[in-house]
């Protein structure tokens, strides 16, 4: 009989999930909840934090109101949380202004002129301030303006009053554990994309004095850093009763969303690979070591396995891109099609792509449709179609987007297996991308790898935090994780495949090439 489930909260950027799980990593039921994005001229997005915790106990109270499970079996809340966000609170634990998300940019001029200001440059860092920040932690502030460090900057040098009356300045997850438990926390992981920790021994990470300098981010407004795994203690009873739980359950640290996704998708073994495909996408693994390729734009950042690093890597656009193919070309809004997108859309998309060969008929789109991070990192390369012909159909066009996805996967693994000096046999497969069975097997195809379909690949994040606090605990450890994740189907290379999309790829990657330049005339800025 299992005696111990999680109430575990993911918060995206859309909204909350609040899901209940079992120690054996079995997501019995979830309820999900909006909240809204307010977005600013200038790169502007933010989002309120009353309203992450009002939707937030909305969902636990209708979950709960299922009676799945006896209250008392609910021995710990842990929270993950979109990550590379900034909330100012105060010592009161209120929040002074919305939580700046990690879509916000406006920050990008500031950590410009606090990385810059040296003859000798290197993509746009002083190159001995670069040395040095990958030194202490594999990477460096970006230059975007998305990073958390960025956030801070911003508000430092345009809301000067918000600043001095900030407390502390807090992950968007770190700021729920304060809800819940009244303390200013963070942990290793979750503090990373301040990029003013010292990384280099995982169990000993702390602000580092010159690094806090050279931002000019005062140490007393971050919060004590802790590990992933520590518990930080029993719920506030106000907090308790907001999300109709008991008294006296304990809060887990957690860990951000990208963190938590590692976790529930089993791959916690070092060199174990996982690949996530959502609304954008990332392929990354567990590793002993500290590493950073400048080339490829990736580096080991903190894991939520205390000693462990993953490596950090995002490719822009995946899962999106099918939406936007829904949304803004085929079913769009419009005088012609007011109704737009049918509810089964992605259903018809998969029968649709299925009747058309592999390769559609030479027909290749890019999904860059906002730049891209990794393997390259360029803002300005933009996406569509290669190669159209008066025999394109939309079923085309559909299956072009899903293997275009994974060309640009396999680009990735690509760089993921040159960085940690190894090939990878098969692949967990996580996201929404994941539910698609044909979008499996084209991954399978395009990557000559086997492909391993998780369980509820959607709930990965929720499970991966409740396998956490069964770790943080004492019901398991990390190594049996693995155990606990279900895999609902392997998807095997089909070889007849193999000549088409070999040859596809490479004309993918000469896209690219061929137009990086056109792509920098027409989008750059200034």
């Amino acid at each position: 009989m299992i005696d111990f489930y999680v109430l575990a909260i993911d918060l995206g950027t859309s909204g909350p999930k609040v899901a209940l799980v079992s120690e054996q990593g079995e997501v019995l039921a979830c309820e999900v909840e909006a909240t809204e994005l307010i977005s600013f001229e200038g790169g502007g997005v933010e989002q309120n934090p009353d309203d992450w915790w009002k939707a937030i106990c909305t969902a636990s109270k209708r979950l709960l109101a299922k009676n799945i499970v006896p209250l008392e079996k609910i021995q710990s809340v842990a929270v993950t949380a979109q990550w590379s966000g900034t909330v100012p609170v105060d010592e009161k634990g209120k929040n002074l202004h919305n939580a700046i998300i990690w879509m916000d940019s406006r920050g990008a001029k500031h950590v410009a002129k606090a990385m810059g200001s040296s003859v000798l440059k290197f993509q746009g860092y002083d190159v001995t301030k670069l040395a040095h920040w990958v030194m202490l932690t594999a990477g460096m502030p970006g230059l975007s303006g998305k990073d958390s460090i960025a956030h801070i900057l911003y508000i430092k040098n345009e809301k000067p009053d918000l600043y001095a009356n900030t407390y502390k300045f807090l992950e968007p997850k770190d700021y729920l554990n304060l809800k819940l438990t009244g303390k200013f926390a963070t942990a290793q992981d979750a503090i990373a994309l301040h990029w003013v920790t010292d990384n280099r021994d995982l169990n000993k990470v702390y602000y580092h004095p010159s690094l806090l300098k050279t931002m000019g981010v005062a140490k007393e407004k971050l919060p004590e850093i802790h590990l992933s795994t520590d518990v930080l203690g029993d719920i506030l009873p106000n907090a308790a009763k907001d999300l109709g739980i008991l008294e006296g359950t304990k809060v887990v640290m957690g860990t951000p969303d990208v963190h938590s996704a590692a976790l529930g998708s089993g791959a916690v073994d070092d060199f174990t690979p996982h690949l996530y495909i959502g609304t954008s996408s990332w392929l990354t693994c567990h590793v002993p070591f500290k590493k950073t390729s400048p080339s490829n734009n990736m580096a080991t950042i903190p894991s939520a396995v205390p000693g462990k690093y993953l490596i950090g890597n995002e490719q822009e656009t995946a899962g999106y891109s099918l939406t936007y193919l829904r949304d803004k070309i085929l079913f769009p809004k419009d005088a012609l099609t007011p109704q737009g997108a049918p509810a089964n859309a992605y259903q018809i998309f998969n029968e649709m792509a299925a009747v058309i060969p592999a390769g559609s008929d030479k027909l290749i789109f890019t999904p860059w449709l906002v730049g891209e991070r990794t393997p390259v990192e360029d803002h300005t390369i933009r996406g569509g179609f290669f190669n159209m012909s008066i025999n394109t159909t939309r079923a085309h066009l559909i299956r072009a987007v899903m293997e275009g996805v994974a060309y640009n996967s396999r680009w990735l693994l690509e760089a993921v297996e040159e960085f940690i000096g190894r090939k990878v046999p098969f692949i967990n497969m996580i996201g929404g991308g994941a539910r698609s069975d044909l979008w499996c097997q084209i991954h399978a195809d395009v990557l000559n790898r086997e492909i391993r379909q998780v369980k509820e690949p959607v709930e990965a994040n929720a499970r991966g935090v409740a396998l956490l606090a069964g770790v943080s605990l004492g019901r398991f450890r990390f190594s049996d994780i693995k155990n606990r994740v279900a895999i609902q189907k392997t998807y095997t290379p089909n070889t007849a495949h193999q000549g088409i999309y070999d040859t596809l790829y490479a004309e993918f990657k000469n896209v690219y090439e061929a137009h990086k330049k056109i792509h920098k005339r027409l989008n750059k800025t200034h």
